[in-house]
């Protein structure tokens, strides 16, 4: 299959993370039959890399509580803090490298990242990371940008416009840039990207997230960034949008919130043509991703036309709120209960 002009064995994406952070790491998930790999983002700021000092991780139950560590769960959410991988952009070049060429023997694609900080800087690393990986992820939508000077989030189109367009001019490889979750219009971002040269679109980032303990303070004590299963049904409206407004041909990666098959097959049926998964590797192990793709491919098989014909199927039957006809009987009574009659 092919997605942004990248050859991948199949739709199942293993997203930016510490997972992806190491040459072990990177390998264990090229070795685990993942479509492709997307390497831990790095920018220019020392800033960045010293964040990754304070990183702290949670898991949190359906009744948001924090699980003990070890104890982590697969429909759990992740709150946390996080920062960009410690090395300098020479030696982390030698890693791409090595892990893109091991990626290249089996099929899987292993892709540079960048959060980005600066535009003029990120053109300069995905310069130099084009001599290195097939592809570069230009990560707009990092949630922590919020609160991290180091890194930015860009949810205004000119901004978006302008950073991938600096980007852009610097790298002749398929270019992918992934979108925030939280903006007023995500289609509208999606459609400057894809203006300024964008071959890929990734929808959506995690969601800026604040989670008090109740026992006077605040889970990691302080703000942080949040997935979880639950975010599935966010990312697959901007998924589905996107699709319907810039059309069948724009490249879509879905990602927050994929933890099974099923997921990855919703993300699908959406619009999305892959989809990056990272939280359900860190709860059970590298090896997840022969789960997921397993499951995806045995439900295709069943479907008629495989995998062209299934992404985006779900938005077929999908109708604008004044297009729906009334109900017969209102839907809302059976909410009321005996004290509202």
């Amino acid at each position: 299959m092919d997605v942004a002009g990248l050859v991948t064995a199949n739709p199942v994406w293993v997203g930016s993370s510490e997972l992806t952070m190491t040459p072990a790491g990177l390998a264990a998930c090229v070795d685990a039959g993942a479509g492709a790999v997307v390497a831990k983002s790095v920018n220019e700021s020392e800033a960045a890399r010293r964040q990754l000092d304070i990183a702290d991780y949670a898991f949190v139950s359906g009744d948001r509580e924090v699980r003990p560590a070890g104890e982590a769960h697969r429909e759990d959410g992740l709150f946390n803090r996080s920062g960009l991988a410690q090395v300098d952009l020479d030696d982390w070049l030698e890693v791409l490298a090595a892990a893109a060429g091991h990626g290249a023997t089996r099929g899987c694609p292993v892709l540079g990242s960048i959060t980005l900080g600066d535009p003029a800087a990120a053109a300069r690393i995905a310069h130099a990371m084009a001599a290195a990986v097939p592809a570069v992820e230009l990560n707009i939508g990092a949630p922590h940008g919020r609160e991290a000077r180091a890194v930015r989030q860009l949810t205004e189109v000119d901004a978006v416009r302008e950073a991938v367009r600096i980007v852009r001019s610097s790298v002749d490889i398929p270019l992918l840039v992934k979108l925030p979750g939280q903006a007023s219009d995500v289609v509208a971002l999606a459609r400057a990207a894809r203006s300024a040269g964008a071959d890929g679109i990734g929808l959506v980032g995690r969601y800026p997230g604040f989670l008090p303990d109740l026992d006077g303070g605040a889970v990691l004590g302080s703000w942080g960034a949040w997935g979880s299963p639950a975010c599935l049904p966010m990312s697959l409206y901007w998924v589905g949008k996107t699709r319907q407004a810039l059309g069948a041909d724009v490249p879509l990666v879905g990602t927050n919130g994929a933890r099974t098959a099923a997921d990855v097959l919703r993300f699908l049926a959406a619009g999305a043509r892959a989809v990056e998964v990272v939280t359900a590797l860190w709860i059970d192990g590298p090896g997840v991703v022969a789960e997921l793709v397993a499951g995806v491919e045995a439900y295709l098989a069943t479907r008629e036309g495989g995998l062209d014909a299934f992404v985006g199927s779900a938005l077929a039957g999908t109708r604008d709120y004044a297009d729906i006809p009334p109900r017969p009987s209102p839907a809302w009574l059976p909410y009321l209960g005996s004290s509202g009659q």
